[in-house]
């Protein structure tokens, strides 16, 4: 989660008066990269660095050249190449053998910070926007926000020519907002790697047992009848709906509940007997609800604890919201999947 680019400006927001910052950016790869353009990372002026542009191969270095943009207050790129005997990328060893171009720009008034703080505004309002960031020609450090909507849930960063120049334009997106009901001993692993993934997560559950604060870090737990989920200010935020109460009278009423929602997944743990039954008890039919029903929930990898259902829930929800197939990248008998963006 401290990865994440959320993560990442909240700790900026926090302590952007008390300590001095230098923005890492990914903006071009060729071949194989572990980290893609748009990357982001920060770099402090007491050494530390905070998320990754690379596998951690490369980061040291790059730290090393953050604090020359701390001294200059200058941008400045770097270039990586696995592919050059005589780069230092390849005598560090590494792995991918790609290309990887990193921009590193510092954060000042003068630059207005590169608008990161109207980039966490938009995205605690939960707005889809372009993070534009130009690639110095003369050291210059500039950035601009623009709230939009995406074509695709695939989007990806570009170069583009703008204004007699060459930008990096980072399409961004508020982290998934998931809803859980059911917050029994076997949500706790799910909420847990829905929050390690970054996503916001907020239960339903009226029984005074389930949902205590402790069980479920950094939660929004509501105490009510999921037949009162309608009520919520906030139900229109919700991007996914896992329902796991272990109550058919529960979970037909969150169905109902949740059935004209714009959902991007809705899930029902069990299997597809009792997928029928919370259906009949709803007074629904599969055609009535405005989201595909996965029910049973989850891709299948094998398991059955609370653990190994929360995994397999957990890649299907990131496949379906992120527009993936789910399928592994070597199909048996074909060839690798690979998929290089700029």
């Amino acid at each position: 989660m401290a990865n994440q680019l959320p993560a990442l400006l909240e700790l900026w927001h926090r302590n952007r008066n008390n300590r001095s910052w230098v923005l890492g950016t990914v903006y071009k790869t060729v071949g194989p990269c572990y980290r893609k353009a748009g990357a982001m990372m920060l770099f402090d002026d007491l050494g530390k660095y905070h998320g990754l542009l690379s596998g951690g191969c490369l980061e040291a270095d790059i730290q090393r050249h953050a604090q020359r943009v701390f001294h200059s207050g200058r941008s400045k790129t770097i270039c990586y190449d696995g592919g050059d005997e005589d780069d230092f990328a390849f005598q560090l060893g590494i792995g991918c053998g790609g290309t990887v171009h990193i921009l590193l720009q510092p954060l000042l008034p003068e630059n207005d910070y590169l608008h990161l703080a109207t980039l966490r505004a938009r995205l605690l309002q939960r707005q889809t926007c372009h993070y534009l960031q130009k690639i110095p020609v003369m050291g210059e450090s500039l950035a601009r926000v623009s709230v939009c909507k995406f074509e695709s849930v695939r989007a990806r960063a570009r170069l583009i020519e703008h204004e007699n120049g060459m930008w990096l334009q980072t399409p961004i997106s508020p982290p998934p907002h998931i809803l859980i009901v059911g917050a029994g001993v076997d949500a706790r692993p799910m909420a847990q790697l829905f929050r390690y993934q970054g996503w916001k997560v907020s239960l339903c559950d009226p029984r005074p047992v389930n949902g205590r604060e402790a069980y479920f870090p950094g939660c929004r737990c509501y105490r009510c009848h999921p037949d009162k989920l309608s009520q919520l200010q906030n139900l229109s935020t919700f991007d996914a709906a896992v329902v796991m109460s272990h109550n058919l009278h529960l979970d037909a009423a969150a169905l109902r509940s949740l059935r004209r929602l714009p959902l991007r997944y809705l899930g029902l743990l069990g299997p597809v007997s009792r997928r029928d039954r919370v259906l009949q008890l709803a007074g629904l039919r599969m055609e009535e609800l405005s989201t595909q029903l996965h029910a049973p929930i989850g891709l299948n990898l094998g398991g059955e604890l609370p653990e190994s259902i929360a995994l397999a829930a957990c890649a299907e929800i990131h496949a379906v919201l992120h527009g993936a197939d789910g399928l592994r990248l070597r199909p048996a008998g074909g060839r690798v999947i690979t998929e290089y963006e700029i």
